[in-house]
């Protein structure tokens, strides 16, 4: 029996997890704040993280388009204990990915960067 949408996408997402131990979460949320799929901690409320993503993307193409900087590529968060890369996949969504602090960026984005273009055929 064929995989549904959400099964193919929650796999994408726990691929990506498990390409990198330095991943430890990941969500595809719609750009009004709508969990599409996710691979999230229980601690971790994954409403909020898609609200969350969705107003930064937001916040981010604005940033982006009204500074001159063109299309919004990712958007970047370094806290104390780890980091956020928020991605856009296509026009309709964005990958929201949790990383380690000790994380080496460049394979994550590289990861990320493979998901993507898996994401926009599911998306």
């Amino acid at each position: 029996m064929a995989k549904s949408r959400t099964e193919q996408l929650v796999e994408r997402l726990r691929d990506l997890q498990a390409s990198s131990g330095d991943v430890e979460a990941a969500a595809i949320v719609s750009v009004d704040g709508l969990s599409m799929a996710s691979s999230m901690p229980a601690d971790i409320e994954e409403d909020r993280v898609s609200a969350m993503s969705a107003a930064m993307l937001s916040l981010g193409e604005r940033i982006s388009s009204e500074l001159g900087r063109g299309a919004l590529e990712q958007v970047y968060v370094k806290g104390q204990n780890g980091y956020v890369i928020l991605t856009a996949v296509g026009e309709e969504a964005v990958l929201t990915v949790l990383a380690r602090k000790e994380a080496k960026l460049g394979l994550i984005f590289l990861d990320v960067a493979r998901t993507v273009q898996d994401l926009n055929n599911l998306v």
